[in-house]
C-alpha cells in the first residue's frame, strides 16, 4: 500500500512537471509570436510612413503639368520637339519661382479645360481669354496679357469692318473666343477648324470670306501668307490668364504671386517682347 502511495505521488509530480513545462513552452511561443507580430506591425508602419513620405515628396517635389494647344504662335507652337512661345516661357518662369519642374502637354484647344477639371493637368495656359462661361468651370489667375480678336481678310475684300461680316462665311478655331463671339454674327456661316492655320489656309483658298482670331497669331499668319491683311477695327477686346481647377486656391495664390513678381521685375514684358516681333 505504501508503495502504491509513493507511486501515485511520483506520478502526480511528473504530471505537474510536464504541465509546468508545457505552460512555459506555450508562454514562450506566445511571446515569440507576439514579438514577430509587433515587428511585422512596426515594419508595416515604417513602410506606410515611407510611402506617405514618398508621396509627399513627389507632390512637393515638384512637377506642374501644363496643357496647351501648340498651334497658336507666338503664344505656343512647336520648335522641333519642343513647345515654345510666350505662354511656355511664362509658365516656366512661374514654375521656377515656385521651385517646381514644368511639364507641357499638347492637346486640342477644346480639351484643355476638361483636362484641368479632371485633374489630368494642373493648369492651362493657351492664349486663353477670361470670360464668364469659362469662369463657371475653372478659376483664372490675374491676367498677364491684353488681347483682341481681329478679322483677317484677303486684300481687296469688301469686308471693311466687323459689321460687314453679316451673312459671310467665317473661319474660326474650334473652342476659341473667336468661335464663341462669331456666333453673334447675324446670319454668319461659321466654319470651324482644329487649328488657326487651317482657317487661314481656307481663307487663302477662298473657302471662307474672313477669319476671326487672336491678334498676335493673326500678325504671324498674315506675315507668312501673302495677299492677306488684318482689319484696323478689332472684333473684340479681351484679356489672357492661366486657368486652374476650380477651388484650387493654393495653386492660384502661388501663381498670382509669381505673376506679380514677373510683372514688377519687367521679366514678363521681356518674354512678350522676345516673341512678338511681327507688326
Amino acid at each position: 500500500m505504501k508503495k502504491n502511495k509513493i507511486a501515485v505521488a511520483v506520478a502526480l509530480c511528473m504530471a505537474a512537471v510536464l504541465t509546468a513545462c508545457g505552460g512555459t513552452a506555450k508562454t514562450e511561443t506566445t511571446k515569440a509570436a507576439g514579438a514577430e507580430t509587433t515587428k511585422a506591425g512596426a515594419e508595416t508602419t515604417v513602410a506606410a510612413e515611407t510611402t506617405k513620405a514618398g508621396a509627399e515628396s513627389s507632390a512637393a517635389g515638384g512637377k506642374l503639368v501644363m496643357v496647351t494647344n501648340a498651334e497658336f504662335p507666338p503664344y505656343e507652337y512647336h520648335d522641333n520637339n519642343d513647345i515654345v512661345g510666350i505662354d511656355a516661357d511664362i509658365a516656366k518662369a512661374i514654375a521656377d519661382k515656385m521651385g517646381m519642374e514644368l511639364e507641357i502637354q499638347d492637346m486640342a484647344f477644346d480639351s484643355l479645360i476638361p483636362a484641368v477639371q479632371s485633374g489630368k493637368a494642373d493648369f492651362t495656359a493657351a492664349g486663353m481669354t477670361v470670360n464668364e462661361d469659362r469662369k463657371k468651370n475653372v478659376d483664372f489667375t490675374d491676367t498677364y496679357a491684353q488681347a483682341a480678336q481681329v478679322i483677317i481678310v484677303k486684300d481687296g475684300s469688301e469686308i471693311k469692318a466687323p459689321a460687314d461680316l453679316d451673312g459671310k462665311k467665317i473661319g474660326v478655331q474650334t473652342g476659341t473666343t473667336g468661335d464663341i463671339y462669331a456666333g453673334d454674327i447675324k446670319d454668319g456661316n461659321i466654319q470651324r477648324f482644329n487649328k488657326g492655320m487651317e482657317a487661314v489656309m481656307a481663307l487663302s483658298q477662298g473657302k471662307v470670306d474672313a477669319v476671326v482670331i487672336d491678334r498676335e497669331p493673326a500678325k504671324v499668319f498674315v506675315k507668312e501668307n501673302a495677299g492677306l491683311k488684318i482689319l484696323d477695327e478689332a472684333f473684340t477686346e479681351e484679356e489672357y490668364a492661366i486657368a486652374v481647377k476650380k477651388g484650387n486656391t493654393e495653386l492660384l495664390e502661388k501663381m498670382n504671386a509669381a505673376i506679380k513678381e514677373l510683372k514688377d521685375s519687367g521679366e514678363l514684358q521681356k518674354i512678350v517682347d522676345k516673341y512678338i516681333t511681327a507688326k
